[in-house]
């Protein structure tokens, strides 16, 4: 079963907003004393945000099926952010890899402004080679691809568009930052300068674009030099309270924004952008998307937070925008019966299934066979030297260990399970310096796993690892890698370890495999290491009839 396409995907900040309610902004060695409630609740509120993941939220409010992809961590936030996009129903296609996902604190004064302190986490570790290597699938099911100058790595920005501009996606590319501030924190001022160039469309604040182009204050004069600049198909510039300008072939308009009661910025310019690509998508006029997307900014700062709780902010969206232009007709727009209603099993069965062929494919694909033969070597060598092989895990790698343990003795190689938690109370006599042991984790930095095998190693023994995650804690520690990389786990919160398992066992199997050769198993041995049960009658039954036509050969 194919994918249906995506109207947009995007990468960049996915973010836990953390909210304050502040009387005031201060500076340095001043206090204030921060609102313990609020009418919108306690000091502290946790939000889904970040600027792409707000944009796509945005989005799919109006309509859009949107996807977004990138990097988070495996911890709280990460859960959090995981929660927020699935309730939405926006598809997601991420890797848990990164140190911690990103989070920001945000503090809003009583007159809607803001002061934010960013933690970019996650979201600054995605690699440019990250792009084609594991997202490459995603970003082809789209129809438009949306991205940021805010915390993406610009190295990173650039690889994107240049895979969308090779697959002909067009992109959209939000400029948030001034240069003065992109500059070095994400990249050069040249990396800038080319993803800029590279984007189909730009949509920059006021302050960045004159950072740019420094074309006086006139916001539309600043979104034509953006363009003649840098040869966009449009530039759509916000300006705040003050509304937007767009500059487009044939097209030069400035639009003033709405005037609604300020609760909270935050996010306007995100709404603005979701909207907007509500409005490209649907192929409207440029004067009916830019005041959509002024619509969606001024339901926006009037209310806390950036991410849109559900689809009910939708209407009040239309209904700024239908008195705005009443004569312009929108396409009919449901709400997606997923979000709210139950999901049918059979699809995400067939949805898993299909992610297992894909992510094993991948396996297949990026499987180091120098590894498993090193492995071989390293095994073998502790053999000669009366060595023998453990195999360890926490959680549903401990199974694997177990399971692996078995099928290594079976077909000729000398394995134990060794518990990794009771490695350090006491189990660590199991191994001795001439051994070897197999730690196996997708993350690579399982707490208890990681201090087991910092003991294994102090012992004196060797350590292969099998991981997901080559630049773990796991990974530092073991004297071979084998990478099982899993970008999914499959199923419908994609958090319980299904794919990751396959794949562990899968180079396990392939080990045990190598080993086998290596030691030029036979049937005979085969058949008389298992005694009972269908495989050791089967390898007897094939010994009998080989030696069988061995004697009627010599009496012919």
């Amino acid at each position: 079963m194919a994918e249906a396409k995506l109207d947009v995907v995007g990468c960049g900040s996915m973010v836990v907003d953390l909210f304050y309610r502040t009387p005031k902004f201060v500076h340095a060695e001043q206090k204030v004393a921060l609102h313990a409630h609020h009418d919108d609740g306690p000091m502290e509120r946790a939000a889904v945000g970040g600027l792409v993941l707000n944009h796509l939220g945005w989005a799919c409010v109006l309509g859009l099926e949107v996807g977004v992809f990138g990097k988070i961590g495996a911890d709280r936030h990460g859960e959090f952010l995981r929660r927020g996009i699935e309730q939405l129903g926006i598809r997601h296609h991420l890797t848990h890899d990164g140190s911690a996902s990103s989070f920001a604190k945000i503090f809003v004064d009583t007159r809607g402004g803001r002061a934010i302190y960013m933690a970019r986490g996650a979201t600054a570790e995605l690699a440019p080679e990250e792009i084609r290597r594991r997202h490459a699938g995603f970003i082809r099911h789209a129809r438009m691809v949306s991205t940021e100058i805010s915390q993406l790595p610009l190295r990173t920005v650039i690889a994107l568009l240049l895979f969308a501009r090779a697959n002909s996606i067009p992109t959209v590319l939000d400029v948030d930052l001034p240069p003065a501030d992109a500059c070095p924190a994400l990249g050069t001022r040249a990396e800038l300068e080319r993803a800029l160039r590279l984007a189909t469309i730009l949509k920059p604040t006021r302050a960045a674009a004159r950072a740019l182009v420094g074309a006086g204050r006139d916001t539309l004069k600043l979104a034509q030099a953006m363009r003649s600049r840098y040869q966009s198909q449009a530039v759509i510039l916000t300006d705040g309270a003050r509304g937007c300008a767009i500059a487009a072939a044939g097209t030069a308009l400035k639009l003033p924004a709405f005037a609604v009661k300020v609760v909270d910025t935050t996010g306007a310019g995100d709404a603005f952008m979701g909207a907007m690509l509500a409005g490209l998508r649907w192929g409207l006029p440029w004067r009916a998307i830019g005041t959509l997307a002024n619509a969606a900014g001024a339901v926006c700062v009037g209310r806390l937070g950036a991410f849109p709780a559900g689809f009910e902010l939708r209407d009040e969206v239309l209904e700024l925008f239908r008195g705005a232009m009443p004569d312009q007709t929108l396409p009919a727009i449901e709400t997606p019966a997923r979000v709210n209603g139950p999901l049918d099993p059979s699809v995400e069965v067939n949805r898993f299934l299909e992610l297992c062929l894909s992510e094993l494919g991948t396996l297949r694909r990026e499987i180091d066979l120098g590894q498993i033969r090193a492995a071989v070597d390293m095994i073998r060598n502790a053999e000669a030297r009366g060595g023998r092989v453990h195999l360890t895990g926490v959680g549903k790698p401990e199974h694997v260990a177990r399971y692996a343990a078995s099928l290594l003795c079976s077909v000729g190689t000398q394995a134990t399970f060794l518990h990794a938690t009771e490695t350090l109370h006491g189990s660590l006599g199991q191994v001795d310096p001439k051994d070897v042991v197999i730690a196996i984790s997708n993350s690579g930095n399982t707490r208890e796993l990681c201090e087991a095998t910092l003991a294994i190693k102090e012992h004196g023994a060797q350590l292969i690892a099998v991981t997901g995650n080559p630049a773990s804690e796991l990974s530092h520690l073991a004297d071979l890698v084998i990478n099982a990389p899993v970008e999914q786990e499959g199923g419908v919160l994609g958090l319980a370890p299904r794919i990751s398992v396959l794949a562990e066992v899968c180079v396990l199997a392939a080990l045990s495999v190598a080993l086998e050769a290596a030691r030029g198993l036979t049937l005979e041995q085969y058949g008389r290491w298992h005694r009972a049960g269908t495989l050791g009658a089967a390898a007897r039954r094939l010994v009998s009839g080989r030696h069988g036509r061995r004697k009627l050969k010599a009496v012919k």
